[in-house]
C-alpha cells in the first residue's frame, strides 16, 4: 500500500450557505508531484489552507505527513515549505534579509547557521547575485523563486505551492518549472495547486481535479491520460463489412460518413469508440484490430486511433476550459 504524504476523508468546508469544499477524499503519494486542479474558484486553495491549518475545517478529517491535522500542527508544520497565493516580503529590504527575517521568526531554525541557510536557499533558486537587492525591486519572478526559497530555508518533506507560476511570463515559469523538478528529484513531495494544464503534463506524476468544490478525478497522470474516450477512424471502401467487424471486436459504432481526406469517392470514414482500454486478444488495440477487418476481408485504405487530449478530459470533467500556456 502506497504511503500517503497527503490524506483526507469527507473534508469539507462551508461560509455560511456556501460550501466552498464538499466532502473531498484526497491521497496524495509520498514522492509524487502532485497537481491539484481546477478553475478558478474551485476550492483549491481553501483545501490548502485547510491541510496548512489556516482555516479549519466544517468537516472531515485530514493527516499530513501521518499527522491529524490541525491537531499535530506544531509537529507538521515544520517539515512543510508552502507558498500560498503569492510571496509577501518587506520591498525596503533584500532578499536576503527578508531571508533572515522569517528565518528568525522559525522556532525550529538553528540562529548560529542562519547565514548558511540563507545563501544556500538563494543559491539553490539562482538568486545568489540579487542576495543584496531590495526586494520591491525584483520582478515577479523573482519574488516567485524568493518565495520558493523561503519555504526552502529548512529541509521539507512536503513542499505546498499554490499557483507557483501564476502571472510569470514564459522564461519565469520555466524557471519555476525547473526548480520544481530539482526538488522531486531530491524526493520531496510536491503539491501544485494550478489552473494551468501545461504545468500538470511537463511536471505532475499525479493529479487531482477540483469542480464547483468537489474532486471529480483524482489518479495518476497516465491513468488520466487513459480515462478519456479513444475512438477508431477506418477509411475503407467496405463501411458495412467495416462497422460489423469493429462491433463484433466490441467497439460501439458512430455513423458513418464520407472520407474526405481520401482521393477516392468510393471510400468511406468508419468511426467507432473503445468500450475499454485492455488490448484485444492480448494485442495492443490498434494491431488487433487492423487484423481482424484484414481478416475479414475490409479493404483497410487508412487507419487512425485518436484518444480524447488531457484538455478535453478536464473540460469534460469540470465543464470549464483551463489556460494553457507555452
Amino acid at each position: 500500500m502506497t504511503e500517503l504524504a497527503i490524506e483526507t476523508h469527507g473534508l469539507t468546508k462551508r461560509f455560511r450557505a456556501q460550501t466552498a469544499v464538499d466532502g473531498i477524499d484526497l491521497a496524495v503519494p509520498r514522492g509524487s508531484v502532485f497537481g491539484f486542479l481546477g478553475p478558478n474558484g474551485s476550492g483549491k486553495t481553501t483545501t490548502i489552507r485547510m491541510l496548512l491549518g489556516l482555516v479549519g475545517a466544517t468537516a472531515g478529517q485530514a493527516r499530513v505527513l501521518g499527522g491529524d491535522m490541525p491537531r499535530a500542527l506544531h509537529d507538521v508544520l515544520p517539515r512543510v515549505g508552502a507558498l500560498v497565493e503569492g510571496p509577501a516580503f518587506a520591498p525596503f529590504l533584500s532578499g536576503a534579509a527578508n531571508l533572515r527575517r522569517f528565518d528568525a521568526a522559525d522556532r525550529h531554525a538553528p540562529p548560529a547557521t542562519r547565514a548558511d541557510r540563507v545563501a544556500a536557499a538563494l543559491d539553490r533558486v539562482g538568486l545568489a547575485h540579487a542576495a543584496r537587492k531590495k526586494a520591491g525591486a525584483y520582478s515577479l519572478g523573482m519574488k516567485q523563486r524568493l518565495g520558493l526559497a523561503n519555504a526552502l530555508l529548512m529541509p521539507r518533506d512536503l513542499l505546498v505551492l499554490d499557483e507557483p507560476t501564476n502571472g510569470l511570463d514564459p522564461q519565469g515559469t520555466r524557471e519555476v518549472r525547473s526548480l520544481i523538478r530539482s526538488f522531486a528529484a531530491d524526493g520531496t513531495t510536491v503539491f501544485v495547486s494550478s489552473h494551468l494544464l501545461a504545468e500538470v503534463e511537463q511536471l505532475c506524476t499525479h493529479v487531482g481535479v477540483m469542480s464547483a468544490g468537489r474532486l471529480v478525478a483524482q489518479g495518476t497522470l497516465e491513468e488520466f491520460r487513459r480515462s478519456g474516450e479513444s475512438r477508431v477512424e477506418v477509411v475503407t471502401p467496405d463501411p458495412g463489412p467495416a462497422r460489423a467487424t469493429l462491433e463484433r471486436l466490441g467497439l460501439a459504432t458512430d455513423a458513418t460518413g464520407p472520407a474526405h481526406d481520401s482521393d477516392a469517392a468510393s471510400d468511406a470514414l468508419v468511426t467507432a469508440r473503445f468500450t475499454h482500454d485492455d488490448g484485444i486478444d492480448g494485442a495492443p488495440p490498434a494491431d488487433a484490430i487492423v487484423a481482424a477487418l484484414v481478416a475479414d476481408g475490409v479493404r483497410v485504405r487508412g487507419f487512425a486511433v485518436r484518444r480524447t487530449s488531457l484538455e478535453q478530459r478536464f473540460v469534460e470533467l469540470t465543464g470549464e476550459g483551463f489556460d494553457v500556456v507555452a
